[in-house]
């Protein structure tokens, strides 16, 4: 059974969007898989320490001193947390076109070298290397504008999905859904709809993911 990391990164604790359609997300998920592990993860309401510089001295010491390793002790665990994750559901409003600070933190905490990738010169001009592998990521959006997709009002503005997606390479993902809200500022009958499109859009992606899941599991019992 897939181990589900969720990571919610609204300042929000309230009529926050994005938890909203997590909650969704993870009562549909339960509902179909009542014994699952779901590990909760909220850098909205406690978020991680901006890295410094002795944070990176830290993590590229071969000899770790007690104090570097207080240093890189959170990091570790954010890092165990995704490596036992087959699934990552991560949830954020975006933020002046781009992902929260608390956002940006987490994955400077979590994209580490030696530990969920690694680095070669060897390798020429693509010298990293992920550890991790055969991830799932499901990214739940929120905008407060609307368009951001191509030849829409807003193109090229989204800063957030495509860093999410870039850096999530280096957590292991390798398979990618976004579902999002726009409208948000607006409070119209558009933004109702998307709204509306957007939950019924992440039933769909559950129900999706469970029959792929026991298509899998099928044909591993099938090999075995």
């Amino acid at each position: 059974m897939a181990k589900l990391l969720r990571i919610d990164a609204s300042a929000r604790t309230s009529r926050s969007l994005t938890r909203t359609l997590a909650d969704t997300f993870t009562d549909n998920w339960m509902s179909r898989r009542p014994y699952a592990d779901i590990v909760h993860r909220d850098v909205g309401r406690n978020p991680p320490p901006i890295i410094s510089e002795d944070w990176i001295a830290a993590a590229f010491a071969g000899t770790r001193s007690p104090e570097q390793e207080r240093l890189l002790a959170l990091s570790d665990e954010l890092i165990a947390e995704v490596s036992e994750a087959q699934m990552i559901v991560l949830a954020t409003p975006m933020y002046n076109y781009g992902m929260p600070a608390a956002l940006k933190a987490w994955f400077d905490q979590v994209v580490r070298i030696d530990k969920t990738f690694t680095f070669d010169l060897a390798r020429g001009n693509a010298p990293l290397k992920p550890v991790l592998s055969g991830k799932i990521l499901v990214l739940l959006t929120s905008w407060g504008e609307f368009g951001f997709g191509p030849g829409g009002h807003n193109e090229g503005r989204d800063n957030l999905t495509p860093h999410v997606r870039t850096a999530s390479k280096y957590l292991g993902v390798e398979e990618f859904h976004h579902i999002g809200i726009e409208y948000q500022e607006f409070g119209d009958e558009r933004f109702e709809a998307s709204r509306k499109r957007a939950s019924a859009a992440v039933e769909l992606l559950v129900e999706g993911l469970i029959e792929k899941s026991d298509e899998g599991d099928e044909n591993s019992k099938a090999a075995a």
